[in-house]
């Protein structure tokens, strides 16, 4: 992997990464910008340029090397679009995210990555360090027979590595909703935890939502044959990339059900908890009165069977216990206690 520095008309710079393929086969690697129009008017070239971070000064070099539409370069500059496929002339525009999941906060991060797609060259503008270069350059790197294809094979790497990383964050979520129901049925109540936790990832499940569903749009898109953009021999691969979107989609859709079945169930136990305890205080309760009862009865101030006998004591204190007793073996019983 080889960083240059792009120059803008003031100066300003930012990190770049460059490649050339004539034929499929990769024929320079780490050229300068301005170089790109050169490698471009050989036949049969194709070029991949990467920008991190860009300003709009540096920016400009895709107008000028490509020939871009402004609104698109605009988009480009902006944070926080939403997922799409724009079409500009001879020339694309795509806005996707490389989604990773924090396991121990369970807190999702969404990274925006954007992409011009012309017939001879793929312009990637990564706004964050969220996607790696490496794993990219390895997936062109492993099958040179598929990069004749040109743009739609490096596209096609594009999608297949975002896609993946979409389906990973989806796994992850499951895995915590797996450890979530697993504190639901613990036998010590943990609900604050179970809040908590639960609150974290429904809220990064629904960023993971609006991130993956556009997608389904995107690649569909691309599939069209009016758009001339994928060749007979990408097709399939392109299909691969939809069906994985489809499946992170349905499973999205799954989890979100499956989160508010969890949220449910939470409130339905704290219920049952709350009967049963209840139950217990009420069962206790009457025991306690029975105690009450027949104290209070043998403290009046009158003559009564035993008074001021030791034979009245004891019979008061059978009572407690026989009474109280056969409460307690009835409550157990029925499950109260």
């Amino acid at each position: 992997m080889t960083r240059v520095a792009c120059q803008a008309n003031n100066g300003t710079t930012c990190l770049a990464h460059t490649r050339a393929y004539r034929d499929g086969k990769l024929v320079a690697e780490g050229f300068d910008v301005d170089l790109v129009s050169d490698h471009l008017e050989v036949e049969g070239t194709v070029v991949w340029l990467d920008l991190l971070q860009p300003s709009q000064e540096d920016l400009r070099v895709l107008v000028e090397e490509f020939g871009l539409h402004p609104l698109a370069v605009e988009d480009a500059t902006h944070e926080h679009q939403r997922p799409k496929l724009d079409k500009y002339g001879d020339h694309l525009f795509l806005a996707s995210y490389v989604a990773q999941l924090n396991e121990e906060t369970a807190e999702l991060a969404v990274r925006e990555v954007d992409a011009f797609i012309t017939p001879r060259a793929l312009v990637t503008i990564r706004k964050s360090e969220g996607l790696e270069v490496e794993p990219l350059l390895e997936r062109w790197d492993s099958d040179k027979k598929l990069a004749s294809s040109g743009v739609p094979y490096l596209l096609h790497g594009l999608l297949d590595l975002l896609v993946d990383g979409h389906f990973q964050a989806v796994q992850a979520i499951d895995e915590q909703l797996e450890a979530l129901e697993d504190v639901l049925f613990d036998e010590e109540p943990r609900s604050r935890e179970l809040q908590r936790r639960s609150f974290e990832v429904r809220k990064s499940l629904v960023l993971l939502r609006r991130v993956v569903l556009p997608m389904r749009e995107v690649v569909n898109s691309l599939l069209r044959r009016d758009l001339e953009v994928v060749d007979e021999t990408m097709q399939p691969y392109y299909q691969d990339v939809y069906d994985h979107v489809l499946r992170a989609t349905e499973w999205t859709e799954s989890l979100r059900d499956l989160i508010s079945t969890i949220l449910e169930t939470n409130l339905t136990l704290q219920g049952n908890r709350l009967n049963e305890t209840m139950r217990k205080l009420t069962s206790w309760a009457a025991i306690l009165a029975v105690t009450t009862a027949v104290t209070g009865f043998y403290g009046q101030n009158v003559p009564y069977p035993g008074f001021q006998q030791t034979w009245g004591f004891y019979t008061s204190l059978a009572l407690l216990l026989g009474i109280s007793g056969a409460l307690y073996i009835a409550f157990k019983r029925r499950g109260w206690l």
